[in-house]
């Protein structure tokens, strides 16, 4: 394919690229301070949940290397 056939082949995949990003919803500021708050909220709720797994755990799995040499 030579270099005129490339651009017009990539003309017409912007065209194209402009076309489809006309269709899309994009959210509204409520609808996007709403979700981020609901992924910070769970991601705090799931770090505070493993931190404490791992505070527990740790000590038994120390007791096991310590109990079978290492």
């Amino acid at each position: 394919m030579n270099p005129i056939e490339r651009w017009h082949h990539f003309r017409g995949f912007l065209s194209e690229v402009r076309k489809e990003s006309g269709k899309v919803s994009w959210p509204g500021r409520e609808e996007v301070v709403n979700t981020t708050t609901v992924v910070i909220i769970s991601t705090a709720i799931f770090g505070i949940f493993l931190f404490l797994v791992d505070a527990a755990v740790t000590p038994l799995v120390n007791k096991l290397f310590s109990a079978f040499g290492s």
